[in-house]
C-alpha cells in the first residue's frame, strides 16, 4: 500500500511540475469561440468523418450527431459503400457519401483518391470509429496523414492499425490527436498502468509531436507542451458508442478553430459533464451514448 501511495504522490508531483491544468467549466467557456451574428455555416467548420463497416454502422452515426450537436457547420461522412444505405438513412443533416470497400465491407485502398479530394476543403478530420481492422487500413491512414492540411483525429481502428507501424505518425503534415483507451494505448507502445500512465503518454506526445487524449477514470490530455487532467465522467459512460461521441465532440471543436490540445481538453470535459448529467437523470445503468448527444446543448449555451 505504501508503495502505491508513494507512486501516486510522485505522479502528482510530476503533474504539478509540468503545470497540469484541471479542466473546468470556466476553462471550456474561455476556449469556446464566440459566434459572430453575421456568420454562416462555412464559418463553423467543414469536417470529415471516415468511419463504419459492416456490423459497425452506429459508430459514424454517433460521431456525426455528436459533431452536429457541438456546432460543426458542415459534416461529411465517408463510409464503405456496403453500409452507405444504412448510414445515409440514419443521418439527415450530415452529408454521407460511399467509399470503395472490400468483400467484407471494410474500407480499402481504392478510397484514398476520393478521401484526398475531400480533405482539401476540410478544417478537421476524424478517422477510425467502426472501420474494422483490414490490410488496407494502414494505407488509408498513412495517405490521410500525408495529405491533410487540417488536424486529424485517429480513434479506435485508426489507432489500431498503427500497432507496429507507429512511424507513420512521422508522415503527418498537420496536427494529430490520438484518443486511445488503455488497450489501444498499449498497442501504441504505451503503458497504461497507473504508476506509468502519465510518463508514458508524455513520451508518446513528445516523441511524435502529437496530442494524446488517454481515456479512462480521470482522462489525461497530454500535448507536446501542455498537460490537462479531466475530473468529469462516471462508469455509466463505459459502454459501446461513448468513445464515438467523444470523437465527434472533439472533431467539431477542432473544426471551429480550437488548438488541438485545448480542443481535446474541452472535449473531454464536455463529454464527462454530459455523462454526469445523464447519470443523474437516468442512472449509470440506464444512460446511453444517444442520451449524451441529446443533452450536449445544455452545456453549450
Amino acid at each position: 500500500m505504501q508503495t502505491k501511495q508513494f507512486a501516486a504522490l510522485r505522479r502528482m508531483q510530476q503533474l504539478r511540475r509540468d503545470h497540469c491544468i484541471i479542466t473546468s467549466e470556466s476553462f471550456v467557456d474561455r476556449v469556446l469561440p464566440r459566434r459572430d451574428r453575421n456568420a454562416h455555416k462555412g464559418d463553423f467548420g467543414r469536417v470529415l468523418i471516415v468511419a463504419g463497416s459492416v456490423g459497425y454502422t452506429g459508430a459514424p452515426v454517433l460521431a456525426a450527431n455528436a459533431a452536429l450537436r457541438t456546432g460543426a457547420g458542415l459534416i461529411f461522412v465517408g463510409v464503405p459503400e456496403a453500409v452507405y444505405p444504412i448510414v445515409a438513412q440514419k443521418l439527415d443533416e450530415p452529408m454521407v457519401f460511399p467509399l470503395p470497400c472490400d468483400e467484407a465491407g471494410r474500407l480499402d485502398a481504392r478510397a484514398i483518391p476520393e478521401l484526398e479530394r475531400r480533405l482539401a476543403g476540410c478544417d478537421a478530420c476524424l478517422v477510425g470509429p467502426g472501420l474494422g481492422r483490414s490490410p488496407a487500413m494502414l494505407d488509408v491512414v498513412a495517405a490521410i496523414l500525408n495529405c491533410a492540411s487540417c488536424p486529424v483525429i485517429l480513434d479506435a481502428d485508426g489507432i489500431n492499425c498503427l500497432e507496429g507501424n507507429i512511424h507513420v505518425l512521422g508522415q503527418a503534415k498537420a496536427p494529430v490527436i490520438l484518443t486511445p483507451h488503455d488497450g489501444e494505448f498499449r498497442r501504441l507502445g504505451g503503458e497504461p498502468a497507473s504508476e506509468l500512465r502519465y510518463e508514458s503518454a508524455k513520451n508518446l506526445a513528445q516523441t511524435w509531436g502529437v496530442t494524446v487524449l488517454l481515456k479512462g477514470h480521470r482522462t489525461l490530455i497530454v500535448g507536446p507542451e501542455r498537460v490537462y487532467l479531466n475530473p468529469t465522467g462516471n462508469p455509466g459512460m463505459a459502454t459501446g458508442g461513448s468513445g464515438d461521441v467523444l470523437a465527434g465532440i472533439l472533431l467539431a471543436l477542432l473544426g471551429q478553430g480550437l488548438a488541438p490540445t485545448e480542443a481535446a481538453a474541452a472535449a473531454a470535459w464536455l463529454h464527462g459533464s454530459v455523462g454526469d448529467y445523464c447519470a443523474e437523470a437516468w442512472g449509470e445503468y440506464g444512460m446511453t451514448p444517444t442520451d449524451m448527444i441529446a443533452c450536449l446543448p445544455y452545456f453549450l449555451k
